[in-house]
């Protein structure tokens, strides 16, 4: 009878009740609350199932996420080496592989003057950058933190582990992906404040055709100019253009699919749950997450509305031909960005139809992120 206790109670001991903290507890609800916004309010429920089931697997099973120097077998938790595939920044370069392979580059052909709203709604990242020094962050801490206001997952990962604060990868990727997840919610209320009725009505001319040549020219030449300014941009803008041209080239179809629907799908799968997995209670429940969760909403929110606020005086210099919506889809965020900005304009005019045109600062954006990066790694001197 009591080698029957004692097997119970030893049984007892393993599981997770007798192991877990109150900040696992407050970590594994907040996991179950980003399912509910994913599933029940379908907000981007593709980034928020994984990033939010990692949470909640790493806050159970905190072994999950353990490194070979700490186990005492000497092997990994399996999150662990997704979770490396981040640090050297494969997953987030492959993610820019889907996006390019899956966007139509032709908006921001057709408009450059896109690149100027795209180059805009950058203005929330250097301004995170100040903010985030002045909060007492390293200069590579602040500029690994301020990318989140691009409202772009995979180059604030790319930039985390370039710069070494791998420390604060997981706040840092948490963040931008929540706020990638609640543009709808965030955006509109700063491009309505910011706008009146009659601005958010004007229609906007039909973009002209862009020929085939020249959309498979862009994603050489932008990969060429890029890359020879800023080379330490190479692994995302080039990752990023090469997805394009397997689009544009059509010779090359299989590439194309496979890069924009199973590899894009396998990525993301891997890295959500990596990134939900460096939430665990003990790494995210202190002062500077919550620095970093600030930081990001405000960087964003000052992108949204710099982006806004440059497509007013693009309004004014063209005599009221850009509709000022399309500026906020200068953040990184694609397509989420430019379908709020058809949202805004089509509530005020169901008529209006203005997500082409947002395209084009939304693909800037995208770029204008990456070299924004890769900026602070020529400050720093990181290649």
């Amino acid at each position: 009878m009591g080698y029957i206790l004692e097997t119970l109670g030893n049984l007892m001991h393993q599981t997770a009740f007798f192991n877990l903290t109150w900040g696992n507890y407050v970590m594994v609800g907040v996991a179950c609350f980003f399912l509910f916004l994913a599933i029940k309010k379908d907000y981007e429920p593709l980034l928020l199932v994984p990033i939010a089931f990692g949470m909640l697997l790493v806050n159970i099973y905190p072994d999950i996420m353990i490194s070979p120097e700490e186990s005492a077998n000497g092997v990994g938790g399996l999150l662990y080496y997704f979770y490396v595939l981040d640090e050297w920044a494969i997953l987030p370069s492959l993610i820019f592989m889907g996006v390019g392979a899956m966007t139509d580059f032709g908006p921001l052909i057709a408009n450059p003057k896109s690149f100027l709203l795209g180059a805009a709604a950058q203005f929330g990242i250097f301004a995170a950058y100040l903010g985030a020094m002045a909060m007492g962050f390293s200069d590579k801490a602040a500029a690994a933190i301020s990318i989140i206001g691009g409202a772009d997952g995979p180059t604030s990962i790319f930039l985390a582990g370039k710069l070494e604060q791998t420390a604060i990868m997981g706040p840092i990727a948490v963040a931008a992906y929540s706020y990638m997840s609640l543009v709808p919610v965030i955006q509109p209320p700063i491009m309505k404040l910011l706008t009146t009725e009659k601005e958010r009505k004007i229609k906007m001319e039909q973009l002209r055709p862009v020929s085939k040549l020249e959309k498979i020219l862009f994603p050489i030449i932008v990969t060429i100019v890029v890359c020879l300014i800023l080379p330490s941009t190479a692994p995302l803008v080039g990752a990023l253009m090469l997805g394009n041209l397997f689009r544009e080239s059509g010779v090359v179809r299989q590439l194309q699919e496979t890069a924009s629907n199973a590899l894009m799908y396998i990525v993301v799968i891997l890295l959500g749950t990596s990134v939900g997995a460096t939430t665990s209670a003990e790494a995210f429940l202190n002062l500077d997450t919550l620095k970093i969760v600030v930081l990001g909403l405000v960087a964003f929110a000052f992108g949204t509305a710099a982006g806004v606020i440059f497509g007013k005086i693009m309004c004014k210099a063209t005599g009221g031909k850009v509709n000022p919506l399309i500026g906020s889809a200068g953040v990184s965020a694609v397509p989420m960005a430019a379908r709020v900005s058809q949202k805004v304009g089509a509530e005020a005019d169901p008529t209006n139809f203005l997500l082409m045109h947002a395209m084009g600062p939304n693909v800037a954006g995208v770029i204008g992120t990456a070299v924004a990066a890769g900026t602070f790694m020529a400050i720093f001197g990181v290649m």
